[in-house]
């Protein structure tokens, strides 16, 4: 089976890395933090010693970090992809959100490198990620997006969007209609509780509705219970609203659901939440007090 290098032992790289050696691939594991790589040995991974290493002994390498700052230190930082011999002939697979513009310049320095980078963003969490059920939005040239289809389709339904920086924009969208959903399934539920609906039955009732979401489904339910215990946290859902703030202006896009939710998430994080699943965003608005 193909070696698959992963770079990013967090939430998601749990899942995925999981699934890959359910899957039978041989994972060859990196992350700056030893409790991550201390951790990852327990499902199988063997361990590199930088990122630079990890391009010495995989076929693909995937990276699913963080920031956009994360992802351009694993590839060109001292000890990134980029410093290592054994880059040439890999196919490098972004699965982190990454902007735009730096996915595009880091797929430049890689191909001169002779190396090809796949930007393949995700939806589904960590969870979705384990079972091999996320939406994977891909972009990159056709050749190395079908050279990595394999791996990718044990990962989720991959949707080849177009070239380098397409999986990007992609998940812009992507992000527009979750996470301003986050705060309206907040509301309605709410006006549920205002109204003495039993709210735990919401999700069920407006299953077969226009109404239904998979924000709905999956994160009603949390907030129905106070269960704010990360699957993803809120700073990360602020990183990516910014971000969508900073693309959306650059293209004088008018954005104004998407303008409150991020000022939600700003408010949420910094009353010190950051730490909390973003389901959290329902204890902004006050509750029902009885007289």
């Amino acid at each position: 089976m193909t070696k698959i290098g992963f770079i990013g032992l967090g939430l998601m790289g749990t899942g995925f890395t999981k699934r890959l050696v359910a899957t039978g691939h041989h994972v060859i594991g990196w992350d700056i933090d030893p409790e991550k790589r201390a951790a990852a040995t327990e499902w199988g991974i063997d361990l590199a010693g930088s990122a630079s290493e990890v391009a010495t002994k995989a076929d693909i390498i995937a990276i699913c970090v963080t920031t956009t700052r994360a992802v351009e230190d694993v590839v060109a930082g001292p000890s990134g992809l980029l410093s290592s011999e054994g880059i040439a002939g890999t196919i490098v697979v972004d699965f982190s959100t990454t902007e735009i513009e730096t996915t595009k310049s880091l797929a430049g320095k890689l191909g001169a490198a002779g190396a090809a980078l796949i930007d393949a963003p995700v939806s589904g969490g960590p969870g979705a990620a384990q079972e091999g059920t996320l939406a994977i939005m891909v972009g990159g040239n056709e050749t190395s997006v079908e050279a990595a289809r394999p791996v990718l389709q044990k990962l989720g339904l991959v949707t080849h969007m177009g070239p380098t920086g397409a999986g990007q924009a992609t998940k812009l969208v992507n992000q527009v209609l979750c996470l301003t959903n986050y705060c309206v399934v907040a509301e309605g539920l709410r006006l549920a509780e205002a109204y003495g609906v039993d709210a735990r039955k919401i999700p069920a009732a407006l299953a077969p509705g226009l109404g239904n979401s998979a924000v709905l489904q999956a994160i009603f339910p949390r907030m129905v219970e106070r269960d704010f215990a990360p699957r993803g946290y809120a700073r990360q859902i602020l990183k990516d609203l910014e971000m969508l703030h900073d693309a959306t202006r650059a293209a004088h896009l008018p954005m104004p659901m998407t303008s409150m939710a991020t000022t939600l998430f700003r408010f949420l994080v910094a009353q010190g939440s950051s730490e909390l699943d973003g389901a959290a965003i329902v204890s902004l608005l006050p509750e029902l007090r009885e007289d």
